[in-house]
């Protein structure tokens, strides 16, 4: 800061103290300006610092937004592919990148705290203490001008005295020389210049006094007042300076603190970035879709040249391995079941046969299940309404399935269990302290606990039945397969093929449930193709879609809002209606998708929406 230099007061004249004060009222200005600039210079580095912590709030709230988006939702498919290791890195890349979002949040705290909110307050105590100095300049500049008015009032004062005293002596000198002039004449203009001379001479002695009171006031004005003020702004200017140097330090040290725990986030994110495992994550692929289906063996030569049936060897399918016979087929096809609107090409040697031929060659194979049921039973599956057991699924899938289902009861028993133990302690202590409640209170709610554990252990031991019965099917596995899995399983190879023909579908999922009754495999005979040639169901009504339905799943149809078709069998309770677009689209829809009109006149027809 630049202060009032000390030799402008030394080569100030007495005998032009305007001057002296004219320049001093100019210093004033000039450090009343450069002081209020430095105040502002203060107040936008402030206003730069706030708009700093904005920012920071701002980047922390996105990246705690975008943390959010892409985290899992609970109890969806979302969070069972986060097993896998590259998953579980990019959940930790997330949950990271919420540290990394609090920690700009605490520069953004930090920078309001120890920059902002201190200097807002400096700004102000500033401006209170450059309000005091330049108070107390312009009193002291006020001082000193009304000394100066005071002398130069006793100086014209002193100067009028001596005039007047000049004049009497002279008008004296006059009336004495002249002959004409009486005594008393003479002596009135002696007196009147010696009372001239009298107030001339007080004049002096006054104009004295004053000058020295100011001479004195100006010495004690510029040497000791002005500079003190200049001082104390000089101060003030220079903690001003140093103020926003500090927080400039505090801006840089604010973001420093944080960058160890930066480095710790980035660094948790290398870790789980390198703890990605593709061998391990492909065998856990393995292990969730594995079927538990042995291999399919080899094929049998055909050898068309001898006038007889043709057959096939087993397949994978099959059982092998009980009696060492190879079990007859009736006919080429790998899949004895009719699933829906799938057309099947006939060659036209079963063309050829007759239809009577097949209708017995199907009846006298005993197929385990109807066709129409199994037909019926497919496309329930299909829709999503899979069976209690699980027998949809391959082995595999089934048992862990079922494994899933015990662990989820049990867990289930327990938490009903810590319950009815914690009402067990209540009733205890309302018995030994009646005032507390009423022991028989809780009675109700006992017996409603004992009912539902009791209802859960019978839900156990009939899903362990039927794991039981599912690992009994399983083929014999090595003990390094076992310990991938995590169960180990009894070994019981013979009934893998047992039932599995009939009950894959053709996404090579199950379809069936396992019968309780003896079963034998359903031939895939030539009848199953007299289905797909059957007479298409009449419409009962049309029906128009108020919403766009993508039909991706097998046996369901796609339709366009506002699309007009027809209905060939309503809603069974199901939440699904058959329509049909022409002679070759038809399918499922969800009934909420549609808005049904059926003809009355159409057996059970009813109208809804």
């Amino acid at each position: 800061m630049v202060s009032l230099p000390h030799p402008y007061v030394l080569h100030a004249a007495v005998s032009a103290p305007c001057l002296c004060c004219r320049k001093g009222k100019d210093q004033f200005d000039n450090l009343e300006k450069h002081t209020q600039w430095g105040i502002d210079v203060l107040e936008k580095y402030i206003k730069f610092v706030k708009e700093r912590t904005e920012i920071e709030l701002s980047y922390a709230k996105q990246l705690r937004n975008l943390s959010k988006k892409y985290q899992p939702k609970k109890n969806s498919k979302e969070e069972e592919e986060y097993r896998y290791t590259s998953t579980r890195a990019f959940l930790a890349t997330l949950n990271e990148m919420n540290d990394y979002a609090g920690q700009h949040e605490v520069i953004s705290e930090n920078m309001t705290s120890l920059i902002t909110g201190e200097l807002t307050r400096y700004v102000q105590e500033l401006k209170q203490e450059r309000k005091s100095h330049f108070h107390d300049g312009r009193k002291a500049q006020q001082h000193i001008e009304t000394c100066w008015k005071q002398l130069e009032a006793s100086k014209r004062r002193f100067e009028r005295d001596c005039k007047e005293a000049d004049r009497a002596q002279q008008y004296f000198e006059k009336m004495d020389a002249d002959i004409n002039v009486t005594k008393a004449d003479v002596e009135k203009a002696r007196q009147q210049a010696q009372l001239r001379h009298q107030m001339a001479e007080d004049s002096k002695a006054e104009y004295s006094s004053t000058l020295q009171k100011f001479n004195s006031e100006q010495h004690e004005h510029y040497y000791t007042h002005i500079p003190n003020i200049f001082q104390k702004i000089q101060e003030m200017e220079e903690r001003r300076i140093v103020r926003i140097g500090e927080s400039m330090k505090t801006f840089a040290e604010v973001d420093r603190q944080v960058i160890p725990i930066i480095g710790k986030c980035l660094d948790e994110i290398t870790k789980a970035a390198e703890a990605v495992d593709h061998k391990n994550d492909s065998q856990m692929v393995i292990e969730a879709f594995k079927s538990g289906f042995e291999p399919p063996g080899d094929i049998d030569f055909e050898d068309f040249t001898q006038p007889m049936k043709r057959t096939v060897s087993e397949s994978s399918l099959s059982n092998s391995r009980g009696d060492g016979k190879s079990e007859p087929k009736f006919g080429s096809k790998s899949k004895g079941k009719l699933w829906p609107f799938i057309k099947k090409n006939k060659s036209p040697k079963q063309q050829k046969e007759p239809l009577s031929h097949r209708f017995n060659e199907f009846m006298t194979s005993k197929p385990k299940i109807h066709c129409f049921r199994s037909l019926k039973r497919g496309l329930s599956l299909k829709l999503g309404a899979g069976p209690e057991d699980f027998s949809n699924l391959p082995p595999e899938q089934r048992r862990k399935k079922l494994q899933q289902k015990v662990d989820e009861l049990n867990r289930d028993i327990q938490k009903e269990m810590d319950q009815r133990d914690a009402l067990t302690k209540m009733k205890d202590v309302y018995i030994k302290n009646p005032q507390m409640g009423d022991a028989t209170s809780v009675d109700h709610r006992l017996a409603e606990l004992g009912q539902n554990i009791e209802k859960l252990r019978l839900e156990v031991q009939k899903f362990e039945g039927w794991l039981a019965e599912v690992e009994g099917q399983l083929p014999a596995r090595t003990e390094q397969s076992r310990r991938q899995s995590g169960v180990y399983e009894a070994q019981n190879p013979s009934g893998v093929n047992s039932c599995a023909q009939d009950r894959e579908s053709p996404d090579g999922s199950y379809t069936e449930e396992q019968s309780q009754e003896t079963e034998m495999k359903v031939p895939a005979t030539d009848f199953d193709d007299e289905f797909d040639d059957e007479e298409p169901l009449p419409t009962i009504g049309t029906c128009k879609a108020l919403y766009t339905f993508e039909g991706q799943n097998e046996g369901t149809i796609s339709v366009a809002e506002g699309e007009m078709l027809y209905v060939i069998e309503e809603d069974k309770g199901d939440g699904w209606t058959r329509i049909r677009r022409n002679e070759d689209e038809e399918g499922y829809v969800p009934t909420s998708y549609v808005e049904v009109y059926l003809d009355k006149n159409a057996k059970g027809a009813m109208t809804y929406i």
